[in-house]
């Protein structure tokens, strides 16, 4: 059977490793190798807990500082933005395969009526404040683009 939707893999999905080590470095704010194999992941070899935080650094979602021969490893972001990107990431590739833009918007408005009617809500005021801003982004353009043409005028004159 032919997939209707076919999601790219992502390279910042998170394998059980990954995402163990990086709610432990939440917990710490920061940590080298040696403090997660001896602290929260000492069910882990140390080599296994190196190569983990490599590979969620070359994913960009940790900076690492050398401290002597090691590497002290801090996240990139918090958990909120994690998520924040992550839900993005996985809307885009929604839009990005529906034939139709009002589709997975009726599939938005389908998940969150069946969590909660009062996310509708929400996702209106979502909606409302992103318009005003949008409007108020527009008549402030508008604003700088005619103090222009009117610094022009006197120039002319």
């Amino acid at each position: 059977m032919k997939r209707v939707f076919h999601f790219r893999a992502s390279s910042s999905q998170l394998g059980p490793l990954e995402e163990r080590l990086l709610e432990a470095l939440w917990a710490r704010g920061n940590a080298t190798v040696r403090d997660l194999a001896d602290g929260a992941c000492q069910d882990l070899a140390y080599t296994t807990v190196m190569t983990t935080l490599d590979r969620l650094f070359k994913k960009k979602l940790l900076s690492r500082q050398a401290e002597g021969r090691a590497f002290r490893y801090a996240p990139r972001f918090t958990r909120e933005e994690l998520h924040q990107q992550v839900a993005g990431e996985a809307f885009r590739q929604l839009m990005d395969v529906s034939p139709a833009s009002s589709l997975p918007l009726s599939y938005l408005v389908e998940i969150l009526t069946e969590r909660d009617a009062q996310l509708l809500d929400d996702l209106r005021q979502v909606v409302e404040a992103k318009r005003r801003q949008l409007s108020g982004g527009e008549s402030r353009a508008e604003q700088r683009n005619g103090s222009r043409n009117r610094n022009t005028d006197k120039d002319k004159a």
